[in-house]
Parts: C-alpha cells; structure tokens; sequence
C-alpha cells in the first residue's frame, strides 16, 4: 500500500532518531563551547546548590571589626584621621587579636595630620600671613598621622589592604618595592610538565598600593580586589596574582599566613593548570588561574560584627568578642560600603568575603570541581540524549514524558547529593538541556511527520472516500479496525448500460479518458451532498449516505444526487459526441435500508464498505432500470421519505432474484411532467389495477393502447407483452407481484 510504503521510507523512519542524535551532538558541542548565555544558567543553578547547602555556621576563630554608622555618629565622619585608626588597631592587638587584616587602602598622606595641615596653611596663605603658622605643645609623634600610624602597624600583627587592576594598561615601569611579595615554590603534578609562574597566574596590569611609609612599616600586605564571574558575582576569588614578576598574596591568604606565621607557599599545577595551593600544612584546591572557590556561608552579616566604636571605647564585651580571633576591619556605613553580588546577596560586603575565604581554609571545607567532572557531565549528557533517542523512536512521547521526567529529577538530585555530601559540584545543566532539547525536538518532528503522514493519507484516499471518512480517519486513526455497526443509510448504485460493447468501438486509452471524464463529475455530485462514495466495479459507482456521519435527509440527498446525474449526462454527452463519437445512458437505483457499516476485508487489506440484504437490494433496482427502460428507479423506503421532495411513479411490484419479499419500485418525476402527463399516468394506473387484479385481457388491452400513443416507451411494451404471457399461464393465487428470474 501507499501508505505502508510512506511509513516504510527511510528518510521518514529515520529523521526522528536522526533529528534526536543531531540534537545529541549540539548540546555536545554547546557543553564544548560554553556559549555565554549557557555559562550563565550553568552558573546560577551552582548559585542555586550552595545557598540550599550552605552551613550557615562561621568559623568562631573569625571576627569582623565594622566600621558602621554610630561609629561616624560618635567619632566624626569617613575618613577618620590615621592616628585614631593607629588607635583602633593598637585596641585591637591589646585585646588579643590574633591578626588584623585591613580591608582599607591608605594610598595617599593623612591630610588631618598637624604638620599636614601647617604645610597646606603655609602653601596656601603664606603671602599674606606676617608670621609662619606653627603648633605648640604637641608631640612630635602626634605631628604626623602617617608616621603614628605606621610605628603602630611595625608593633603588631597587621595587614594592610591594596588593589589591583587587571584591565588597565600594562605599566612596566611601575614599582612596588614597599609591598611584599610572597615566597612561591611551583610543582608539577604531572611529570616532565614544567609551566612559569606567569602562565599560572593571572597577571595585573596596575597596582594602587598603600602609602610607602605604611606599607614598609606593616608586617604583611594583601590586596583585596576580587574578579567577577561574566554575571558581576564573585564566586572565585585568585588567591595570587603575579605582577612584574612577583606573586602578591590575596588579603585573605595574606592575614592566613601572618597567622600562621609562614611567607612560603607552594603551587601544585598540571596540564590542566593550578590545582591547588598549600598552605602551612593544608591544601587548598584551586581552579584554572589560582581561583579559589568560595564556599560562602550564608547572606551578610553571617559572621559576628564588632563595632569599631566599641573597640576604640574599650568596651569589654567588644574585647571579649575579638579575643584570640583573626580579625578584619571593614565598613558597612552608608556610602562607604565595599560592596560585591554573591549567590547569596548582592549587598554583600567586601570584607565578609576575604573572611569567609580565611573560614573555608581553616575549616578545610571546600567546594571542588573534580577532574572528572567534565567527564561525567559529558558522559550524563550523551546518556540522557541516546537514551531519550532509542526510547522515543521506538514509542509515544506521552508514554515516555514520565520516565524522562523521572531521569530528570534524578540528574538533579544526583548533583544534589554530590554537592551537598561531598561537596563535589557536577553541573546538571548541560545533561538537562540535552534530555529536553532531544525530547522536545524529536516529539516536534514526530508531530511533523505524523502530520505529513495524515496529509498523505488526505491527500491518497481523497480518490477513493469521501472526505467526510477521510477526516474521520485522519483525526482517529484507531476507526481502522473491521468492526461495523448497524446504520440506516441510502444506497446508490449506478452502471453504463452496454458499456462492453461500447468499449469495444475505442482503443484502451480513449476508454479510461472516457471513464475518467465520466466519473469525475459523476463522483463529485455525490461528495458535494455528503455521499460517501465506496467503490468503482468496472463502469458502476457504489456509494451510500448517512455513513460514517450522521448526514440529516439523506434519502432526499442521494435522490437529489441521482437526479443531478442525469441532468448532468445530458451535458456530458454533448462533449462525448464531439470527442468520441458515441452517447452514454446509465442506470441508477437507491434503495434505504438497514445494513452493516464498516472497515470489511482482512487483518492486511479492508474497505470502507457495507454489507447486507438491503445492498443487494439496492444493486437489484439499479439492474432492473434496463428491462423496464428507465434511468431510476427507487424503493418504496425512498419513495415514502421523499414525498415532499419529489412526486413518484409507481413502476411495478416485484420479486427480485435471491429475495422472497416482493418490493414495490418507483421512478421520480418532476410536478411538471406530472401535469402534463396527467392523462398518460391515470391510464396507467387503470391499466396496473386491472394488471394486479388478474383481468390481464383487459390489462392487455390498455397497455397496448399506450404502448400505441407512447411507442417510446418500454415499460408500456414489456407490461403488455407481460400480460399476454399471464392470460394463458397465470400462476395460482396470483397477488400481482411479478418475479424476476434473473438479475
């Protein structure tokens, strides 16, 4: 069959899998590239695992110094003179600090110091004052802010903060012999690998450091410029970063170190890049380029702040809560907040950070991205997407939507767990969109093609049924089976009379041009009035009313359908004159009855089709057109539902071949033949009345007088010649219903 050989096409068998395993290798390729937009959604399902997995529990080694709102309220306003911050870092060492990292940068002089202030008086005045301005009773160590607070930070643990840039034009010939470096030793973990420091590390461009007097003075410096992820979030933070030719600790490893008491680390790398720092007896994992994965604890304010204030006071509680802790002096005061977007908040204060990274290492808990976590992604990407190939080329997309819902739900939980447990994060993204885009793909083009498919069998069978069937069909498939069920319907069956012999007279091909030119209009009248039409047998036409739908009027329609056929042959003929020299008369019978409806045939091959007695009636009529010599004939059943349509002639009574039940046969006729036959038919009807009541002389007589007045007929010539024949052989018990031997 056509239909069995479109399914069967390879090109439409295989698109499916075929769109499913192209849809495979995008995502592949996709998870190769990491396009921005998918980094991006990669990025916030991580944001997604930490903040459910967060510990929400800080360090208690750690503390935060904040300098908020009621220390300005109390102490004057931002920036405060560099003797009171010499001030609050000498605070916090007598408290028992164990280290102090300032996440301030002190990049230029205090200009609130006295001698400052004496020296921007003398510039600025000089001219016009009679004497030199000058400070009495004040100590020499109180005439400079700077040099205080420098011969502070020499007497204790401290850190000072400095920034970095990294998009700023490279400048060679800056130096910063006053800030230290750190001590680095590299180690490959890959042998024969050897990689200079400067292909580690990510490498700044400029420095902005603290003033010279300070940053000799301090014992440690770190700088506290972080870089952000493509969406402005800090997740990774470098814990070194290489500039002329040195590495600089971040703030966070700096502070570590000066607690730890040691300046050497050492930088474990592969061909991968950095894989991890080590760091007074621990191990720290890194990323490419030195980047440590915070593991942040929770939104701001997670870890215990201190108010400087309360420090400067010298406030008990306020040394009880920095006491042996490491601490870091940062602001939260309104428009001197170091600000930074985490997964967690975007309000997030810079100094939070470089103390979360501190916890992280002391607590050694980290969040790794293993090495074989771009193969497992991968591995989890082609698994879900073959898996989703085999199964939906082999089923419906509605039976597999669960099954892969499920496989869904546990590659989620999957990297759930690993996250939560081992704080392993393995990406589910790229899995994910792997099982949908091949799902979602695959089921378009299935949609597609059984759509193409339901246009096929529209478009094939549209020769064959009507489209009313055609639409049940397309939108139900599952009416293909060969139950039936019990319907009243009209039946017509129509045949060219003589139509071998007039085959004969043309060669094969004028014979199809002729039938094609024949049934096309002949076959649409039907379909236009809600016929379905059922099969061609040679030159006959089948076809029936009130099936598969219900169609309202059908006796009335089928009728009107035979009617238009011979108004329309009339028309034909003309044509069939000119082009085959030769006139077609046909014969139709209709017939309503009950029969079966259906899918008839076998498992392989069945039609659309009826069955039962009232078929074989119906096909009887059609037959009996060419003894009596009309164009039509009806059933009583047709006659009765069509009163009100048409006017009907009663032809004869009769038994048909194969059928004991006698059946009463009508021909249609318009009102106007009726009128103007009004003389003609009451004859007629004398003369039937004198045939059923066995007075066949008498019968005999008037038939032969209209058969006399109406030579045309037929009808008038068979019914005379019939009565003859019954005069001297009239069977018993004569009812007035003559018997067909034939069909």
């Amino acid at each position: 069959m056509a239909y069995q050989r479109m399914v069967k096409n390879p090109r439409l068998r295989f698109i499916v899998p075929l769109v499913g395993l192209v849809s495979v290798l995008l995502v592949a390729a996709l998870y190769v590239r990491h396009p921005r937009t998918l980094s991006l959604i990669d990025l916030r399902i991580y944001d997604h695992l930490l903040r459910t997995n967060a510990a929400n529990t800080p360090h208690p080694a750690l503390a935060i110094v904040d300098i908020d709102e009621d220390s300005l309220r109390r102490l004057g306003q931002w920036p405060w003179p560099r003797h009171r911050i010499a001030r609050l870092v000498d605070r916090l060492n007598q408290a028992g600090a164990v280290v102090v990292g300032l996440d301030i940068l002190f990049a230029e002089p205090d200009r609130t110091s006295p001698q400052r202030i004496l020296s921007d008086l003398e510039t600025s005045f000089g001219p016009y004052l009679e004497e030199t301005p000058s400070i009495q009773g004040v100590p020499d160590i109180l005439r400079d802010n700077d040099q205080l607070l420098a011969q502070t930070l020499a007497t204790g643990p401290y850190v000072l903060g400095y920034a970095f840039r990294f998009d700023a034009p490279a400048q060679a010939t800056q130096t910063v012999s006053s800030v230290p470096s750190v001590g680095l030793v590299t180690r490959s973990l890959t042998p024969q690998l050897v990689m200079a420091p400067e292909k580690l590390l990510p490498t700044a461009r400029e420095i902005t450091p603290p003033l010279a007097i300070l940053a000799r003075a301090a014992p440690a410096s770190g700088y506290f410029t972080t870089r952000t992820d493509p969406d402005g979030t800090v997740r990774r933070v470098p814990l070194l970063v290489r500039f002329n030719g040195k590495a600089y600790p971040s703030l966070a490893l700096a502070t570590l170190l000066q607690a730890s008491d040691t300046q050497t680390v050492i930088l474990n790398y592969s061909e991968r890049g950095t894989e991890s720092l080590a760091v007074a007896g621990t191990n720290i994992p890194l990323g490419t380029s030195a980047n440590f994965l915070v593991n942040y604890r929770g939104p701001e304010n997670t870890y215990p702040y201190v108010s400087a204030e309360a420090i400067l006071r010298g406030s008990p509680e306020a040394f009880q809560a920095v006491n042996n802790k490491i601490v870091f002096v940062g602001t939260s005061a309104a428009g001197l907040k170091d600000i930074r977007t985490t997964p967690f908040s975007q309000n997030f204060p810079g100094v939070e950070t470089h103390a979360t990274i501190v916890d992280n290492i002391l607590s050694q808990d980290f969040i790794r991205i293993p090495p074989w976590a771009p193969g497992l992604e991968m591995l989890a990407l082609l698994g879900c997407g073959l898996l989703t190939v085999v199964l939906l080329a082999k089923a419906r997309a509605a039976w597999l939507l669960p099954p892969l819902l499920g496989l869904g739900v546990g590659i989620w939980y999957g990297a759930d767990h690993l996250f939560a447990e081992y704080h392993y994060f393995v990406s589910p993204f790229y899995p994910l969109l792997c099982l949908v885009l091949t799902f979602t793909a695959m089921t378009i083009v299935k949609f597609w093609r059984e759509e193409r498919q339901k246009q096929f069998i529209e478009g094939a069978f549209s020769h064959y049924l009507a489209p009313a069937v055609i639409q049940r069909i397309v939108k139900n498939p599952n009416t293909l089976t060969l139950d039936g069920e019990e319907r009243e319907v009209t039946i017509l069956f129509s045949d060219i009379r003589n139509f071998t012999s007039l085959s004969e007279q043309l060669p094969p091909s004028q014979v199809s041009e002729l039938l094609r030119e024949y049934l096309t209009p002949m076959t649409r009248i039907i379909t236009e009035r809600d016929g379905t039409l059922d099969k061609f047998i040679g030159d006959a036409v089948m076809a029936f009313w009130n099936a598969p739908l219900n169609v309202p009027l059908h006796p009335q329609k089928a009728l009107d359908a035979a009617l238009t056929q011979l108004q329309i042959l009339g028309k034909l003929n003309q044509q069939f004159e000119q082009n085959f020299g030769l006139r077609l008369e046909i014969g139709i019978g209709l017939h309503s009855g009950i029969v079966r409806v259906g899918n008839m045939g076998s498992a392989d091959l069945f039609d659309y089709t009826l069955i039962g007695d009232n078929v074989n009636l119906a096909s009887r009529l059609e037959g009996l057109t060419k003894y009596y010599g009309l164009p039509l004939l009806v059933s009583e059943e047709v006659a009765k539902a069509c009163e009100n349509y048409a006017a009907f002639w009663e032809i004869d009574r009769v038994r048909v071949k194969g059928r004991e039940n006698p059946l009463t046969i009508y021909a249609p006729i318009s009102q106007e033949d009726r009128v103007k036959r009004e003389t003609e038919l009451n004859r007629y009807a004398q003369a039937k009345q004198y045939y059923c009541n066995g007075r066949f002389a008498e019968a005999q007589e008037a038939f032969a007088l209209l058969q006399r007045d109406h030579p045309d007929s037929r009808l008038y010539k068979i019914l005379h010649k019939r009565c003859a024949e019954l005069e001297t052989a009239c069977p018993r018990n004569w009812d007035g219903v003559y018997t067909h031997a034939t069909k």
